[in-house]
C-alpha cells in the first residue's frame, strides 16, 4: 500500500437526516429490509420503537442486572444467616437466632449493590464501550434525526465484501424521505 493510500480518509458511509421521528421510523424499517446490513440511527431522544424497527434482539443487560441482583440477595441472607446462627448466636429481644424480617434491609442493599455493578459492566461490555473507532460530532443529535448507512467492513483474512456505492446508497435514502444525504468518513467524522 503506498503512502497516498494510507492517507487517504476511509469512507464510514452515507449519512441521511430526516425531519421527524415518524419518517426516520418508516426508513429504518425499510433500510433493515434492504439490501443494507450495516446502519444506525441518531436521534436528539429516545424514539420509542426504534429498535425494533432496527431489527435489534433484546438487550442481555437486564438478565445480567437480574442474575447478580439475585446473588447478591442469596450472598446476603447466607452472611447474615452464619453470622447470627453459626458465628456468633445471641439471643436478643427474645427472637431467634435467625431473624428473617431483620435480614431485608441488607438484603435489599446487596441487591441493589451487586445489580448496579453488574449492570456497568454489562453496558460496557455490550456495548464494546469506549467506542474510539470513529470520532463523533455530536451536535448531530441536538435537533436532527439520521440514517447512517456504513459502507462494509471486513478482515484481512475475509473475502471481501461488494463494492459500496455512495450514489446507490444515497439514492436510496433520498428515496426513502431523506432531506439531506452526506459522505461520512472515518477521520473526522461529519
Amino acid at each position: 500500500m503506498s503512502n497516498l493510500e494510507s492517507s487517504a480518509p476511509k469512507l464510514a458511509g452515507v449519512l441521511g437526516f430526516f425531519d421527524d421521528p415518524d419518517s426516520l421510523m418508516t426508513a429504518t424499517a425499510k433500510v433493515r429490509d434492504s439490501e443494507y446490513k450495516d446502519f444506525d440511527c441518531y436521534t436528539p431522544y429516545a424514539v420509542h420503537g426504534l429498535e425494533h424497527a432496527q431489527g435489534l434482539k433484546r438487550s442481555r443487560v437486564p438478565f445480567v442486572t437480574g442474575a447478580f441482583g439475585f446473588t447478591g440477595t442469596i450472598c446476603a441472607f447466607l452472611w447474615q444467616y452464619n453470622a447470627s446462627v453459626e458465628w456468633w448466636p445471641h439471643i436478643i429481644g427474645g427472637k431467634p437466632f435467625n431473624s428473617f424480617p431483620a435480614d431485608f434491609p441488607i438484603m435489599f442493599e446487596l441487591s441493589v449493590l451487586f445489580g448496579g455493578i453488574a449492570t456497568f459492566w454489562a453496558m460496557i461490555i455490550f456495548n464494546r464501550l469506549p467506542n474510539t473507532r470513529r470520532a463523533f460530532d455530536h451536535s448531530l443529535t441536538n435537533n436532527r434525526f439520521a440514517i447512517l448507512i456504513e459502507s462494509p467492513k471486513y478482515d484481512e483474512d475475509e473475502e471481501a465484501p461488494p463494492a459500496f456505492s455512495t450514489d446507490k446508497a444515497e439514492q436510496f435514502l433520498k428515496s426513502l424521505g431523506s432531506t439531506e444525504t452526506r459522505k461520512v468518513y472515518e477521520e473526522g467524522w461529519f
